[in-house]
């Protein structure tokens, strides 16, 4: 089977056991999943989510954070950890929204790597969800599972490399659901902190993991 063949079922089984492919962070506008996004790393999407509505009740626009010192946004966001270089990150992203693009959120790829504390993974989580254009959001459950199912290569864990890898399997317009979908099934099955609970796996027998360690209980795709 090839990755591509590889990659069609695991599209096809997880839009089975996982219907809506939503994002885990709750936000209305675009401005506010940038900012969400910033702060999520290392640490939970709960957890943003919780903090960010008092972020969001103080400064509710771009023009209004961006107005905010960045030690009074980290005094906010500081549970989410990292506290000070995120905040200096948000401030300076919505400065530059405010001062070049209208308080606007660009929906171009590299103008959203240009921003402050935007990478390739949130540059592209933008432009899936926000702007519903192709997209590979490799989180630390994409580039997991991936590698365990055999999407990617036995070793490659560098975001980058699984993301181009997986542009070249995975058909554009299913991109962004797919890794979201990825996300559920790495927190509910395919977990990290855990065995990956493979006896309930909807992808076990096509699985690379599973199958060599023996846990492929269902017949061969």
């Amino acid at each position: 089977m090839t990755k591509k063949e590889l990659a069609a079922i695991c599209i096809q089984r997880l839009k089975e056991e996982y219907p809506l492919a939503d994002c885990t962070l709750d936000y209305d506008h675009a401005w506010e999943l940038l900012v969400e996004v910033r702060l999520a790393a290392q640490c939970t999407d709960e957890r943003v989510n919780v903090v960010v509505k008092d972020l969001f009740a103080k400064y509710p626009d771009v023009q209004a954070l961006a107005a905010a010192e960045p030690e009074e946004i980290e005094a906010i966001v500081k549970p989410c950890g990292l506290g000070r270089s995120k905040a200096r990150d948000i401030s300076a992203c919505m400065r530059m929204l405010r001062d070049k693009y209208d308080s606007k959120v660009p929906d171009d790829f590299d103008a959203l790597l240009a921003l402050p504390g935007v990478g390739r993974k949130s540059a592209n989580l933008i432009m899936g969800d926000v702007f519903g254009k192709p997209a590979i959001v490799t989180d630390t459950h994409c580039i997991r599972l991936c590698g365990r199912i055999g999407l990617v290569d036995e070793g490659v864990k560098e975001p980058k490399k699984v993301e181009m890898a997986l542009w070249k399997i995975i058909p554009p317009e299913e991109g962004s659901d797919f890794c979201h979908r990825l996300v559920y099934h790495g927190r509910a099955v395919c977990t990290a902190r855990t065995e990956p609970y493979c006896d309930r796996c909807c992808l076990a027998d096509v699985c690379r993991y599973a199958k060599k360690n023996g846990k492929a209980k269902k017949e061969e795709a």
